[in-house]
This record gives structure tokens, C-alpha cells and sequence, in this order.
């Protein structure tokens, strides 16, 4: 057993069990979670003491004095048909009236608007009339048979955090936490004036733990306790009066509030983002940083650290946009869910460490009898693994109720396994990457701002529409290749990066990540994108990339990956698809399965007996999920190289273009054949298939990270089962390794 770089949560009136955990893991450092405390007991056991710190909470006594100075939000009410010449709009409708009420203390006819939803007009403040009472607006002079909503602010009375950890855990009458914005002098004050109270009364303490700073990420609840929007880039909770006020003095034009409720889209990071928003997230973040640096050098002035959780109020500290390294903070720390996240806090910059709090969390909607928490502890550390190798982060911890997790002794034994694992990590490489053979970048049009936070709308949650492409982030994350995020405006101001072998780009029509309407108000990005690639760039798109109906054609970059999707205005243009290829280098560990065979056999294509691919040693995956069908693809023309299509649509082609190559990809959610596929196709469509074979494995459930400095390389078996593989070295031999069920296997290189 080692000890080390592990944070235990710990609670009151349980020392003795914490002393014994704390052995057991190796723990050098406790921290107390949301509505714990430590005792005095847990402090003097000569641990690194981390305590929550949350800077905008947890003192109601100040907020219920001036509940004018809560976080407030812009809500948009639900659409409500007109009949008659008159509609009456319920505001609070949808909505938990325990988290939020609307703001009738600044001026609506300023502050609020009333849009005709079938015309998009907006109603002269004439026209409506508010009944605070009732929580209702009135609107006259409509037309019969459209729409109305109203666009209103709304104050936040219950912190959505706190909310949510009460509800889980059901805490009954314990009295809700309001919180406060700290943009208002008089709130900016006490935050300053208690924090400094704060420090003088916790002097063991070594680290704050700041859960977060100051405004939550967009996440509001119904009446059923359900979340109603959730959003964990928006920021829709940062609004007030005089923020809005001053923006309009700072930057020239009043913000609406249809620039927050966006037509209903809340300002999704999937929406292709406008000039309003990027506008007020500059705004804020400038805001935000400030008085975050002002927290950190109050920290370190008592002799303690600074760190951020990533999560939670996290909203304008931005950790990935420019100055985030000004901050002063010395680490970051967030909840591990995936490869994805893992990176997502790995990656970031500017601090001297980095933390992940692994799942699950100590609550009792994991902690119950006949639950086994390491079944969920032991799929958390495989996919951390992955990323955890070729972006290493320094600590790791666990987060909730320790008297809950002391109750499961399996999974008291999978934690002391894991943690272990991790340090024995960091023992042989010393905190080194593993080599990554290309440089991908992945192109959108947030790039760095958003690194390793594309594809999501909440944390690590899956969702059926965004699978398809978040699959290819979790791919990467674990993958031997180094990965960077670029923006369409980058490529416009400064063209491709020398050293990128390959660039991924797409997502569905009209959102950020295929970048909507720049393909056709910008015809320069596509020019240095095509002269890139014929000059032996590699450009891989994904679902619908560059993807905006102009000029007769809907992939703007239809040329280089060799397909199109066809939008109802061609059909009358016979579309010709040529034979599958089922030989290929992309392909050769995915042999083709029975119903493929058939299907395309029926087709009239030659597949032979043999299948594709497979050979000796390698496992059967069968077929390639393409997740969620991109219908009516089809090839620009019968020189495109056909490798996997379905019921008229394409699904992986490739096309020569010039000294470059282009493939298509209708799309790949995560899983071991599924990275395999992506990563052969990285490596083909940079001309690099001769540099494939050297630590690859045989088994795609097991992979291989090398490590040049310190002279190893390690498999991994990222399943619940024994596997066993075959990993080719650069000379050509092979080296065979067998692995216990989420093994690890260590050789000198």
C-alpha cells in the first residue's frame, strides 16, 4: 500500500472510522463536503485540511435583509394562444416557485419584454400590464391566433446546488440557503468582510476549497423538482439591473432579454453563438476574474492555498480563455465522470496542480442496501484511466458522506485498489504524458474556450441527440494522439497550425459545433480549409459538417469529404452510390457481421467469404455503431472510396483531395471498436498508416500508453472482464500480455 495525492471527505462525529479510511487509501488530505463539518478530532490527525468554501451562500442572515440582492435570471413564460383581443400569461407557470420569483422591484416596462411568437414582434410596453399579485401579465391589442410570451426577471431565492443536494439527501426542514450576487457594493462587501472573518477563524485549515465563486451555471427546476433547464456552459444566472446597465454603458448597445432567453434556447452552447453573447460572457468574465483574484491573494496572504472547483458557481472564471493564469489560483478540482471530463480539468492551464473527485459520491442515491457502489467505482476509474494517462492529473478524492461508503466493505476495497493504482501511476512516469503519435485539433466555432466541453449540455450526462458526437471526445481522450481545440475564427486569422496532422469538425446543422451560416457569409474559411488538405491536410467530418444550404449544395465542404446530404431540392438528380469497400485499411479490425454481409450481398456488392478484415489474433467486434442515422448522405460522385453505408446512406467514405485526404463519418458514439475505427481513420487520413502498428494492440478493449522519458509502456484493460492481447513493438515482434478484469500491465519500453 502507498499513501498520497488522495482526498478523503470526512464528517462530523465519525474520527475514529475517518483515522481508519484514511490509513486504508492512503489519504494525505481531508476535506469536509456540502453540509459536513469536520471535527476537531479529523484536524489534528496531521492530514492537509481542505474546507468547502462557498462564497455566495450559507448566510441567510444577510441575504433575508436584502433579498433585492439575489442572482437573478431572465425566464421566458410558456407560449400562450390568444383568442381574443386579450391573453393573460401566467409567469410562474413551469416553474418551482421555491427556487425562483419574479423581480417586480425593477421597472418590467425597462427590464422585461413581450414578444408575438408568430411574428416575432415585440409588444409596446403599452400594451401589457402586470399584476404582481397574481404573478401574471396581461397583454392588449393582440391578434387572434398567435402566440405570446414574456421575456421576465426572476430572482434566485434557493441556491440550485444546495436544492438539489437537499432534496437527494432529504434534510427536511433544514432551513434553505439563499444565495447572493456579489455584483451589488453592499453583498461585494460582506463576501469580502465575511471570507476575511473566515480566514482569521480557521487557521488549520491549508486549503480553500472555493464551491465555486459566484454564479451558478443555468440550472432551473418545475414544480416536480425536476430540472427544467440545465445547462452547464449557460449563463443565464448572472443578470441583474445594474449589471445590464452598466454593460450598455461599457460596450454601446442595450442587451434585450431575448439576448438570455434566446427564443427559448436559453443561449445553449449549442447554439451557434451571437454577438450579444459572446459580448456578455466577456463582460462577466471580466467581472468574475477580478474579484476571484482578489479571493486567491486573500488566501494565500493567511498562508493557505487557492482552489477552484470546477462546477457548481463556476460561470465567468472561464479556466480555458485567455488570462485564466492571472487568476492566482493554485489548483482546479472537478468531478471525474468520463475520459472527456477527466481532460476537461487535466488540460487546463495556469495552475500548479489539478484534481478529479471520482464517482460516485457518498449520497444515498448510491449508498443503499443491495446497491454495489464498486461496480460504479471500478467503470469511473477505466474511463479515468485512459485520459489519466495521456493528460495526468496530480490528486485524486472521493466527495459526500464517508459514513455512507464505510457501510459497503466491496467498495471500501475497490477504492483502496484504485487509489493505489493511481500512485503507483505517477511512481513510474513521474507525472509524464504518454506520447501521442499525431496532433488532432477539433474545430468549432468556440475552440479553446471550450476544450473538452463540446458536444455537452450537462456534466458527463448522456443524451441521446449528442452521443453521436461526444463519442468521438471520449475516444480521444484516452487515444495516442495530443488533441487541441480551434476555433472557425482561429483558421480565419490565422490559418491551419503547422504542426496539426488532422482536423475534426461537425455536429448537427445550424449549431456551434458545425458552425451554421459562417460557411456561407465567410467563403475564406472554406478556401484555407481546402487549400490545407490538398496540400496534405486531413480533414475528418462528423454528421453534418459545414453543413448550410447554399450555392446547390448543403456540405459546403462536400468536395473534400466526398458526400452530401441531400435537403429535398435535388431530387430529381439521380445520386449513384459505388460498391462498398470492405477491405481497407480503416476497417481491418471490424469484420463484417452477418446481417452487413446479407445486407449488402443483397445489394449486389462482392464481399468476400472472408470478411472484412479480422484475422488471426483479432477479437470480433461485428458491426460499428454510427449512432443516431444521418439520412440521405450520399457520395458526390463514384470515385469516393464507399466503406460502410446503410439503406441508402452513407456512413464512412473517404475521398482522395489532392495531397490531402477527407473522410466522412456519419457519426461515433463510445466504444472500444468504435475508437478503434476513429483512430485508424486519423491515422490513414494523415498519411500515416506506416506508424500504426508500433504499441498498438490486437484487442481494441485494451490499450497501450507509452512513456519515452521514463522508459515504460503500460496496457490497460478497459473492461469488467479478463482479456487478453497482443501489443506489436517497433521492430515487429509482439509481445503478449494477459490482463485481470480493469488490469494494468507495466513493460520497459
Amino acid at each position: 500500500m502507498t499513501t498520497g495525492r488522495f482526498t478523503l471527505p470526512s464528517e462530523s462525529n465519525f474520527a475514529e472510522k475517518t483515522k481508519e479510511l484514511a490509513d486504508l487509501w492512503g489519504a494525505d488530505a481531508i476535506r469536509n463536503s456540502d453540509g459536513t463539518h469536520l471535527d476537531d478530532a479529523v484536524r489534528a490527525l496531521g492530514k492537509k485540511i481542505y474546507s468547502a468554501y462557498f462564497p455566495t451562500r450559507a448566510h441567510n442572515e444577510w441575504i433575508t435583509l436584502h433579498m433585492n440582492e439575489t442572482p437573478q435570471v431572465y425566464l421566458l413564460t410558456q407560449r400562450v394562444l390568444a383568442e381574443t383581443e386579450s391573453v393573460t400569461i401566467d409567469l410562474m407557470s413551469g416553474f418551482f416557485e421555491e427556487q425562483l420569483t419574479p423581480n417586480y422591484d425593477a421597472d418590467p416596462a425597462r427590464y422585461w419584454e413581450v414578444i408575438d411568437r408568430t411574428t416575432g414582434g415585440i409588444v409596446p410596453t403599452k400594451d401589457w400590464n402586470v399584476d404582481s399579485a397574481a404573478h401574471t401579465v396581461t397583454v392588449a391589442n393582440t391578434i387572434p391566433m398567435h402566440e405570446y410570451t414574456v421575456s421576465f426577471l426572476a430572482y434566485i431565492i434557493w441556491d440550485p446546488v444546495e436544492m438539489y443536494n437537499h432534496l437527494t439527501n432529504d434534510w427536511g426542514d433544514k432551513e434553505h440557503e439563499i444565495p447572493f450576487d456579489i455584483y451589488h457594493p453592499a453583498t461585494r462587501k460582506f463576501v469580502f468582510d465575511t471570507f476575511t472573518q473566515w480566514l482569521d477563524d480557521n487557521p488549520d485549515t491549508d486549503v480553500v476549497r472555493f464551491t465555486t465563486f459566484f454564479y451558478q451555471f443555468t440550472l432551473i427546476f418545475d414544480p416536480r423538482h425536476r430540472e427544467k433547464i440545465v445547462d452547464w456552459f449557460g449563463c443565464s444566472c448572472t443578470v441583474s439591473p445594474a449589471a445590464l446597465d452598466d454593460f450598455e454603458q461599457q460596450y454601446g448597445y442595450r442587451l434585450r432579454p431575448e439576448d438570455f432567453v434566446d427564443e427559448g434556447c436559453y443561449n445553449s452552447a449549442w447554439r451557434v453563438p451571437r454577438k450579444p453573447q459572446r459580448d456578455w460572457i466577456d463582460f462577466l468574465s471580466n467581472f468574475v476574474r477580478a474579484n476571484v483574484k482578489k479571493l486567491a491573494d486573500m488566501s494565500h496572504a493567511a498562508g493557505k492555498e487557492a482552489m477552484m472547483f470546477l462546477g457548481d458557481q463556476w460561470i465567468g472564471a472561464e479556466p480555458y480563455k485567455d488570462g485564466f493564469a492571472d487568476l492566482g489560483l493554485d489548483a482546479v478540482v472537478g468531478s471525474i465522470g468520463d475520459g472527456t471530463t477527466t481532460r476537461m480539468i487535466a488540460d487546463i492551464k495556469g495552475v500548479r496542480y489539478t484534481e478529479g473527485r471520482f464517482l460516485p459520491y457518498f449520497f444515498p442515491d448510491t449508498f443503499y442496501e443491495g446497491n454495489d457502489p464498486s461496480i460504479e467505482a471500478w467503470d469511473n476509474w477505466r474511463k479515468a484511466r485512459r485520459a489519466i494517462l495521456r493528460s495526468p492529473i496530480a490528486r485524486m478524492g472521493y466527495g459526500g458522506y464517508l459514513s455512507l461508503a464505510a457501510q459497503f466493505p466491496k467498495f471500501v476495497d475497490a477504492v483502496t485498489h484504485i487509489a493505489d493504482e493511481f500512485r503507483d501511476i505517477h511512481d513510474k512516469t513521474g507525472g509524464e504524458a504518454a506520447t501521442g503519435e499525431l496532433n488532432v485539433a477539433i474545430l468549432n466555432s468556440w475552440g479553446r474556450m471550450r476544450s473538452w466541453m463540446a458536444y455537452t449540455v450537462a456534466h458527463a450526462l448522456p443524451n441521446k441527440q449528442t452521443t453521436t458526437y461526444y463519442g468521438i471526445l471520449e475516444a480521444l481522450s484516452g487515444m495516442r494522439v495530443n488533441v487541441r481545440f480551434v476555433s472557425f475564427d482561429d483558421v480565419l486569422d490565422h490559418g491551419v497550425d503547422s504542426d496539426i496532422d488532422v482536423i475534426i469538425t461537425g455536429g448537427p446543422v445550424d449549431t456551434a459545433y458545425s458552425g451554421g451560416d459562417i460557411w456561407a457569409t465567410n467563403p475564406r474559411l472554406a478556401e484555407v480549409l481546402r487549400t490545407w488538405v490538398r496540400g496534405g491536410g486531413a480533414l475528418v467530418g462528423v454528421g453534418e459538417p459545414s453543413a448550410q444550404w447554399f450555392q446547390g449544395r448543403f456540405f459546403q465542404l462536400a468536395d473534400v469529404f466526398g458526400v452530401d446530404e441531400e435537403r429535398f431540392q435535388t431530387l430529381s438528380v439521380d445520386k449513384y452510390f459505388p460498391p462498398v469497400t470492405p477491405d481497407h485499411f480503416i476497417t481491418a479490425d471490424v469484420p463484417v457481421d452477418s446481417a452487413a454481409r446479407e445486407a449488402w450481398q443483397h445489394a449486389g456488392y462482392r464481399i468476400p467469404l472472408s470478411g472484412c478484415g479480422g484475422g488471426q489474433g483479432k477479437v470480433p467486434l461485428g458491426g460499428i455503431d454510427f449512432g443516431e442515422a444521418i439520412a440521405n448522405t450520399f457520395p458526390i460522385n463514384e470515385q469516393v472510396t464507399l466503406l460502410r453505408a446503410d439503406n441508402g446512406q452513407v456512413q464512412l467514405a473517404v475521398n482522395e483531395y489532392g495531397s490531402g485526404r477527407g473522410v466522412y463519418v456519419s457519426g461515433l458514439p463510445y466504444s472500444a471498436a468504435n475508437a478503434r475505427l476513429l483512430e485508424r481513420i486519423l491515422f490513414y487520413a494523415s498519411h500515416h498508416e506506416d506508424q500504426y502498428a508500433a504499441y498498438s494492440s490486437t484487442n481494441p478493449e485494451c490499450e497501450v500508453a507509452r512513456f519515452v522519458e521514463s522508459g515504460w509502456y503500460c496496457v490497460i484493460n478497459n473492461t469488467d472482464r479478463p482479456q487478453s492481447t497482443d501489443i506489436t513493438l517497433p521492430d515487429g515482434t509482439s509481445e503478449h500480455v494477459d490482463l485481470d478484469a480493469s488490469g494494468i500491465a507495466w513493460r520497459r519500453l
